[in-house]
């Protein structure tokens, strides 16, 4: 009976996560009401209440969702070898390709500009991480060649991902780990 129980729960939230990001891609947070999300997921109000306190509340269950997938991906990764960089990479922008809907809706123009900074955080520790772990002597701050590598990869990543994810994941792990690496020269010919 539990795992019925379970299940049910399961089903319940995964349909108002659907249905709330559904809306998310249609307008902003703060022109969407519980009833929307309640009628487009087919549940009464007081079946959303008994899972979340609020729209704001659903949200960051999604997002901490995320960015607690992405934390394990890149955690599980050894820096400084550049071959498990690019497989690192490419396993995250899979899981973005995987839970497409809901990540283009979070990174476009009606995501959480707070969320997004997470994901910066989290991107910017890790590649810091990377640039210590490699031990080069770098000719600037790790820290603020690890901003501008976080900053132009999520703004690519973004880009991506608001243009139908036309390229396939392991082309634009590629392009960044090479970017990242090298810069611009390392797509010269």
């Amino acid at each position: 009976m539990s795992s019925k129980i379970d299940r049910r729960i399961k089903y319940t939230q995964m349909v108002l996560k659907e249905s709330f990001i559904k809306l998310m891609k249609e307008k902003p947070l703060t022109s969407i009401t519980i009833k929307e999300v309640c009628e487009l997921a087919d549940i009464n109000r007081s079946t959303f209440y008994s899972h979340y306190k609020d729209l704001y509340d659903l949200l960051h269950q999604i997002e901490d969702g995320i960015i607690e997938d992405m934390n394990e991906t890149l955690s599980a990764c050894n820096y400084t070898k550049n071959e498990e960089a690019i497989q690192m990479t490419e396993k995250l922008l899979e899981y973005l390709v995987k839970n497409r809907e809901s990540c283009q809706t979070l990174f476009s123009e009606h995501g959480n500009p707070t969320f997004q900074k997470k994901v910066m955080s989290l991107a910017h520790r890790h590649s810091l991480k990377s640039l210590m772990a490699d031990r080069i002597n770098l000719p600037y701050n790790a820290e603020y060649l690890s901003l501008y590598i976080v900053n132009g990869s999520i703004h690519l990543v973004q880009h991506w991902l608001k243009n139908g994810l036309k390229e396939p994941p392991k082309e634009i792990a590629e392009l960044l780990i090479s970017l990242a690496n090298k810069g611009l020269s390392s797509l010269q010919h």
